[in-house]
């Protein structure tokens, strides 16, 4: 079983010791890049296309950036909006900020399988199902601390990791405990 992971979105976070004009921004962008509202939201919205990713930007010099597709691409978001930023004399700081991964959320195929639910339940430590009011198990694994959603199709999400590889290491020891249980229906 050669399961298909992909990284459906990364959330980072990143603050700066300078207070932001937001106004500035929106004055110093064209409008397709910045959207700011403060009588809806008390941040403003910055898209770049590479990384494709929006950055909420707060006054307070606090940012969270998502949906790129790596951690990697979080960061280089991140350093794009700061360098942008830097160019139009908005951010005067030198200091770089510092980016923190906040979540990961995967998506999981393991192929043609039918994973028996009802018996996941109580094999797995820590696991919930209430079929009446969601399709899927919600397992919390301890190590690494991760959460995964399990469907009777052999589909996963695994949403809150905060490092990729956590991903990868969970997905390990879930198929190998699938494997060991006898939770999978040939």
């Amino acid at each position: 079983m050669e399961p298909k992971v992909i990284i459906q979105n990364v959330v980072a976070s990143a603050k700066i010791n300078q207070f932001l004009n937001l106004k500035d921004i929106v004055k110093a962008f064209e409008p397709s890049m910045v959207d700011y509202r403060p009588e809806v939201f008390p941040g403003l919205v910055f898209r770049i296309k590479e990384p494709e990713s929006s950055t909420l930007i707060f006054k307070s010099g606090k940012f969270v950036c998502t949906g790129t597709k790596s951690e990697r691409e979080a960061k280089q978001a991140v350093m794009k909006v700061v360098r942008n930023l830097r160019e139009t004399n908005i951010i005067t700081t030198k200091e770089e900020p510092e980016i923190t991964i906040q979540n990961i959320v995967a998506s999981i195929e393991l192929g043609k399988l039918v994973i028996d639910l009802e018996k996941a339940v109580y094999v797995l430590h820590r696991a919930i199902y209430d079929p009446e009011q969601f399709p899927g198990v919600v397992y919390y694994m301890e190590e690494p601390k991760v959460v995964f959603l399990i469907f009777r199709t052999g589909k996963l999400v695994c949403p809150g990791a905060k490092r990729e590889e956590d991903i990868y290491k969970a997905l390990a020891n879930l198929i190998n405990i699938l494997k060991e249980e006898d939770l999978i229906i040939e």
